[in-house]
């Protein structure tokens, strides 16, 4: 369907997403972020540290007085074709947050596109007015095209922006793998375990004596629309990065929601250890799979996405063994952190609102996290991480 569409980036498109993402990287950082893989562990310490000390800045008024300054010069056009709010909003926030002033487009009918403009000659026209474009879009392979004519902008010495995929048709969700991770190294960022432990660490490692602090050497288990959960494929790519990682997948067993093939074996040719599951309940080797998991990631079944064929085997199913009950969550780990990408389904209840209440329900900061993650990608892609500590910096000596 890509390949229709941009007959012109064909070639791009089709090649593997390891050889890809080197078209998207500038002298050791992003040029453009377009898939998950991008976020390698040492680019995902770098951008959690600018997202703490953003967060921290935020939280008097000379620090926020700093942020609005740090990109002040800058303009961000929101091309958000697709339905989204929680995601448009903590990019408008994030930009808000660093001075950056924003515009949008959320109907393709308000654009010349009416007018049988392209898409890429609006993107085009967007880059004349905008530092950076960031776009979410139900045509597939948009985004990553998007990229590509940035490129051979660049290439031919004309203007050239960075493009930020916020959600591509079925492809990528990277900047929610992002805040994802965020939140997965906030979860499990343990201080030392070995000198002057606190008392509350001590009684984790006495009851879980292998537990380090990061997100490798965890199991993570995902739960719900595996296939067709953009987040998941984002986020699983991610994590895959990291040694020692375990995934559980529990879905129904249906071809639309069950883990997809060619992500199972990309996990697996990474040395991640896959385990696929048709309910909450069961076990491995012996022990509740509930029981083994580190971080629980909920999902979804996305309806929106059924043929009336699937809607109505949908409607025969039950789906009691893939929500996250009071029973289920007792059987977690104390630490556990449990995420979900939102929005959940008040009918279906794959996590019912009694969760919320449990410490380890994490989804509310989870989606919080967003706006600190996203600025700190944002930051990055205009070279500004100096800018930001330096004034960091200032903030403390001030605050002192």
């Amino acid at each position: 369907m890509s390949d229709v569409q941009f007959p012109n980036f064909s070639s791009k498109i089709d090649r593997p997403t390891s050889v890809k993402i080197q078209d998207f990287q500038r002298q050791g950082r992003l040029k453009h972020i377009i898939f998950g893989q991008q976020l390698t562990p040492l680019l995902m310490e770098k951008l959690c540290r600018s997202a703490d000390k953003i967060r921290t800045m935020a939280k008097n008024p000379d620090g926020n007085a700093q942020l609005r300054n740090l990109l002040a010069d800058k303009r961000a056009m929101l091309y958000f074709t697709q339905p989204s709010t929680r995601t448009f909003l903590s990019f408008m926030a994030a930009c808000q947050i660093l001075g950056i002033t924003c515009n949008e487009v959320r109907d393709p009918k308000t654009s010349s596109e009416v007018k049988r403009e392209s898409r890429t000659d609006s993107i085009r026209m967007f880059s004349s007015y905008f530092d950076v474009i960031i776009m979410r879009s139900q045509v597939e392979k948009f985004a990553e095209v998007c990229a590509y004519m940035m490129n051979e902008l660049e290439e031919q010495e004309q203007r050239s922006v960075p493009i930020i995929n916020a959600g591509a048709g079925s492809d990528e969700h990277p900047t929610q793998a992002l805040l994802d991770m965020y939140t997965i190294f906030r979860s499990f960022n343990f201080e030392s375990l070995s000198v002057n432990v606190s008392s509350e660490l001590n009684q984790l490692k006495r009851r879980y004596p292998d537990l380090v602090s990061g997100p490798h050497q965890k199991t993570y288990l995902f739960c719900g629309d595996i296939s067709r959960g953009r987040t998941v494929r984002s986020l699983a790519t991610v994590l895959a990065q990291y040694p020692d990682v375990r995934m559980f997948f529990v879905s129904p067993d249906h071809p639309s929601l069950r883990l997809d093939s060619r992500l199972k074996q990309f996990l697996i040719g990474a040395d991640v250890e896959v385990h696929e599951f048709a309910s909450l309940d069961e076990t491995i080797d012996g022990s509740p799979i509930l029981s083994e998991t580190d971080c629980f990631y909920m999902t979804r079944i996305q309806r929106e996405h059924n043929t009336p064929e699937f809607e109505s085997q949908l409607s025969q199913m039950d789906l009691s063994p893939f929500q996250l009950s009071l029973q289920r969550v007792a059987q977690l780990k104390s630490f556990a952190a449990i995420l979900h990408p939102f929005p959940r389904d008040e009918v279906v209840g794959e996590i019912p609102p009694e969760v919320d209440r449990d410490p380890r329900a994490m989804y509310f900061r989870q989606a919080r996290n967003g706006m600190w993650a996203r600025a700190a990608l944002l930051v990055h892609l205009f070279d500004a991480s100096e800018d930001l500590f330096f004034a960091h910096s200032k903030s403390i000596e001030r605050s002192v």
